[in-house]
């Protein structure tokens, strides 16, 4: 009787440990959601996607990327000119941009994680976290966000983070 009962036993956790694994959630494959403009999402698994093409130019705003918030992004930028002077651009909320240089008055936007700025005058600025820190990118009339800067310099937000740093 002691043998029957131990071979039992043995022979049923043999045959119900597979049970538990058996039901256990599929593990988590990592995967691009698409969000459509009437709210619904589609979940497309990465092994899936070969590649990601836009046959036209991406609106602004349409790829989300890690990066401040809009509201980390208001207030006033102390930010370098490029040639080792520094001056002011002011981002308000409702989409307007002052500088204390040259052409005062412009327009900015908020697209993929950063202050896109385009002033009256033509030119351009990008302020974009880079790391810990935020950067200007300058872009000369005829430039866009895409094309290289004419320069880089540093930003920090002196109205919501004196130091600059995140």
């Amino acid at each position: 009787m002691g043998r029957t009962v131990s071979c039992t036993a043995l022979v049923a956790t043999f045959l119900l440990a597979p049970i538990p694994a058996a039901h256990a959630a599929p593990p988590v494959k990592p995967s691009v959601v698409i969000v459509f403009r009437d709210g619904h999402r589609q979940s497309i698994p990465l092994a899936d996607i070969e590649r990601l093409e836009f046959p036209a130019a991406v609106p602004p705003g349409l790829i989300s990327t890690p990066g401040p918030s809009r509201a980390r992004l208001l207030g006033k930028w102390e930010v370098g000119e490029g040639n080792g002077d520094n001056f002011y651009i002011t981002l308000l909320d409702d989409g307007t941009a002052r500088r204390s240089i040259g052409g005062e008055h412009g327009t900015w936007v908020y697209a993929n994680g950063e202050a896109q700025v385009t002033w009256d005058d033509g030119w351009q600025d990008c302020i974009r976290k880079v790391g810990s820190w935020y950067k200007k990118y300058a872009y000369s009339q005829g430039k866009t966000f895409a094309d290289q800067p004419d320069n880089v310099t540093n930003a920090r937000n002196v109205s919501q983070n004196p130091n600059g740093v995140d």
